[in-house]
């Protein structure tokens, strides 16, 4: 029973690398002096935010589906 298919892991890939964007926009606003700009760092924070976890739940929908 492989519940993984190739849509849910492109998900779930999307998923982590919102993740990362996140919290390293997390870390660098925390710092101070953000490398590309306070404005840039937010604005990745925002968006990467949200996306993470529509493509995570996408995943699991995905998932669910193939059962």
């Amino acid at each position: 029973m492989n519940l993984l298919t190739p849509k849910s892991a492109l998900f779930l890939g999307g998923s982590c690398v919102a993740a990362i964007a996140a919290v390293g926009s997390i870390f660098e606003l925390a710092s101070g002096e953000p490398d590309l700009g306070g404005l840039a760092t937010l604005i990745i924070l925002v968006i990467s935010t949200p996306l993470g976890i529509y493509f995570f739940n996408a995943a699991v929908r995905n998932a669910n589906a193939n059962q």
